[in-house]
């Protein structure tokens, strides 16, 4: 078993557009890629569009472990795009984390 520090966090981010908003929240999610790839510990941070529903856009992200991830999640363009960002273009989202199985 892995220590809890060694535990890798991944976290899916699933954001549901606002009708007509679709483009405006890809762009505002894909604003954060390149400071969060720059961030330590990030692993993975990939921007993905659903088939089934294009309104539907989700992060895939694996971190280091769960004290890198809750920094991230600290950081002041993540807290703004909570904040302030997502009300104006998101209707509905679901953040839900796993810890890594198997390497």
């Amino acid at each position: 078993m892995h220590e809890v520090d060694e535990i890798r966090v991944v976290c899916i981010a699933e954001f549901h557009a606002l009708d007509g908003k679709t483009e405006a929240l890809i762009a505002a999610l894909h604003s954060l890629i390149q400071p969060t790839h720059e961030e330590k510990g990030c692993l993975r941070y990939e921007l993905n569009q659903r088939t089934d529903d294009p309104r539907w856009v989700t992060f895939i992200e694996k971190w280091e472990n769960q004290e890198i991830f809750d920094a991230h999640c600290a950081k002041p363009y993540i807290t703004r795009y909570f904040d302030e960002v997502r009300p104006e273009l998101v209707d509905d989202f679901k953040v839900t984390l796993y810890h890594e199985v198997l390497p």
